[in-house]
């Protein structure tokens, strides 16, 4: 267990970032699905704008690295383009 005031509360400071980092990760993966599940090209094109925000932003706060980010923006890129 921690000894120092400072260690106690970068505990506490660690789990609330975990926790919001896990939730924003886990709502980009909801989207990401929720775009690969589409067949309409608008709607897809629409999502894919929202995901690539939200990859950029995880990347931005190294919840995931940056080329992680770039590569499953270019799949889904491809995905939506692909789409008659």
């Amino acid at each position: 267990m921690a000894n120092h005031k400072s260690a106690l509360k970068r505990i506490r400071a660690n789990e609330a970032k975990r926790l919001r980092n896990r939730y924003q990760a886990k709502t980009t993966r909801t989207f990401i699905k929720r775009l690969k599940a589409t067949t309409d090209k608008v709607e897809a094109q629409e999502l894919y704008v929202k995901v690539s925000s939200l990859l950029d932003k995880l990347a931005k706060k190294n919840v995931i690295h940056k080329n992680n980010a770039s590569n499953k923006k270019s799949r889904l890129a491809k995905f939506v383009n692909a789409l008659a």
